[in-house]
């Protein structure tokens, strides 16, 4: 059984930040909604209460009792978690006079607390909140504190119960990943087993033995999700695995062959179906993303279910779901960003069982796994890509026409940033592909004034878009060298027939969205 820390989600920004940060020290873990600890589960060696957007003493707050953890399992409150651990036990969290965000330093801490080991003097920690722990209770000692903030850290006298009013997780908590690794290893006792080669071993082992002979149906998109699920799936049931690779016409150029082609390198045993013509048929005249995004995962079921029903003797569906995916959300606002396009359910009547063999990594070990399982490395290292294709890059109705401008930039700029090198942090060359997190063309729905050829052209406008960042649920536009710019740029408006402008989008991620769709 492996051992694993649960994370419990008071609906903090950074939860998942959390999470990555454990495994990263080859630990495992489950997120989990504040109110469903898993009791009974003896694999559990540790519990972190996140954060949260609301203030401990809100009528409306997630609260928890904790009288069913605490002596049985350590336990470390972060931010929201400390002050709710430290309120409702008789201590004080108020307002802050004023919000404490950004960059604080430890001046004094307790350097032999366990949770505090090897942290150096004046370590940089990350602060965000809009209260603050202005007293303790009597068996609560402050362990750590900065110029600004005199609970920054605490302990529950005699007890494994800890309290930082810090984020551990973020970036800029410069130690942060120490003190995640004095609680989860050296408090919790986590042995650090947890592994892409082990997972890939326990995971295809469990397959067989869930599996059997039974055939498998998987949908397959081209990216990196689903085509590391095929890889696995393939490895414990070969041939009794059938791939359905859908074409709604909105790939990327030459996406559905190049893809197609790699699929039969790996082994697979894949359907390729071209339904251009019923998806440009089905969006015609559409403009609101919002529909755009429906209709296709809609025509999407429809032609996965066609596909599906033709293999009979199949008893499951399989999905590259991932971990972020499952994850329950708290839906604190209740409002809806933008859908999200998946394969989603077969009709009753097919009566076929789910299988989703990476439902508990993050995309970053998705990656590690793809790499264990020997996936090509441009497979592996592709960018993230929309559900709905080209049609969320393309701002209005879709027609051929526009989506052909759209391929050809998208081609340049894409094959641009994979050509173009530069030297890292260590000195070695490396594309500013593999730089960029996502990167991709938007036909925007305006024309310009331009000339060409001493003639007056009125034609498209394009907008590039590059993001770095680890996760998707912060992003930072690309600073990318203006000389690459320029020969991009040049090379779109000379060799993309119905295009005379390009610009670039330096909009950082929030406000802004990554697709702008």
């Amino acid at each position: 059984m492996e051992e694993k820390i649960i994370i419990l989600d008071f609906g903090s920004q950074t939860t998942q930040l959390i999470g990555r940060r454990i495994r990263e020290l080859n630990v495992y873990c489950e997120i989990v909604p504040y109110n469903k600890f898993p009791h009974g589960d003896e694999s559990v060696k540790g519990v972190i209460l996140s954060g949260s957007p609301f203030s401990v003493y809100d009528r409306e707050a997630f609260k928890v009792d904790l009288s069913g953890i605490r002596g049985k399992l350590p336990i470390l409150g972060i931010c929201y978690g400390a002050q709710f651990i430290a309120y409702t036990n008789g201590g004080k969290v108020e307002p802050a006079g004023s919000r404490e965000y950004g960059r604080a330093r430890l001046g004094r801490f307790e350097h032999d607390n366990p949770l505090l080991k090897g942290v150096r003097e004046h370590s940089q920690v990350w602060m965000s909140h809009g209260d603050t722990i202005t007293a303790v209770p009597d068996n609560f000692r402050v362990i750590a504190s900065t110029d600004e903030v005199a609970v920054a850290a605490y302990q529950v006298e005699d007890e494994q119960v800890w309290g930082v009013q810090f984020h551990p997780e973020v970036y800029h908590s410069v130690d942060g990943t120490l003190m995640l690794k004095n609680f989860v290893v050296d408090i919790c006792g986590c042995r650090q087993t947890w592994s892409s080669a082990s997972f890939v071993d326990s995971t295809v082992a469990e397959l067989k033995e869930q599996i059997g002979n039974d055939r498998v149906i998987l949908g397959l998109s081209g990216g990196v999700d689903s085509s590391v699920a095929a890889v696995l799936l393939n490895r414990a049931i070969g041939r009794n695995l059938t791939c359905i690779f859908v074409d709604h016409g909105l790939l990327r150029k030459n996406e559905f062959h190049d893809v197609l082609h790699d699929y039969e390198c790996l082994g697979l045993n894949v359907i390729g179906v071209d339904a251009s013509e019923k998806f440009f048929k089905d969006l015609e005249g559409v403009s609101d993303p919002e529909q755009k995004r429906k209709i296709i995962g809609r025509d999407f079921v429809e032609v996965f279910n066609a596909e599906a029903r033709k293999i009979t003797d199949a008893r499951w569906l399989a999905q590259g779901t991932i971990y972020p995916d499952r994850i329950e959300s708290l839906n604190i606002t209740g409002k809806v960003i933008k859908s999200h396009h998946n394969v989603g359910g077969l009709p009753k009547e097919m009566n076929l069982r789910l299988c989703e063999p990476l439902k508990w990594l993050f995309k970053d070990e998705v990656r590690r796994v793809g790499r264990e399982l020997g996936i090509p490395e441009h497979l592996i290292g592709r960018h993230p890509f929309p559900g709905p294709g080209l049609a969320v890059r393309i701002l209005g109705d879709i027609t051929r026409e526009k989506v052909r401008i759209l391929q050809d930039a998208d081609d340049i700029f894409i094959r641009g940033l994979r050509d173009w090198k530069v030297k890292d942090a260590d000195g070695k060359e490396v594309s500013l592909y593999d730089q960029v997190w996502q990167a991709g063309v938007i036909l925007l729905p305006v024309r310009s004034v331009g000339v060409m050829g001493d003639e007056r052209t009125y034609e498209r406008a394009v907008a590039l878009r590059a993001v770095t960042s680890t996760d998707a649920m912060t992003a930072d536009w690309a600073h990318l060298p203006y000389d690459f710019l320029a020969q991009v740029s040049n090379d779109i408006i000379n060799k993309v027939k119905g295009v005379n402008r390009v610009a670039y989008d330096i909009s950082s991620k929030p406000p802004s969205t990554i697709e702008w769709e």
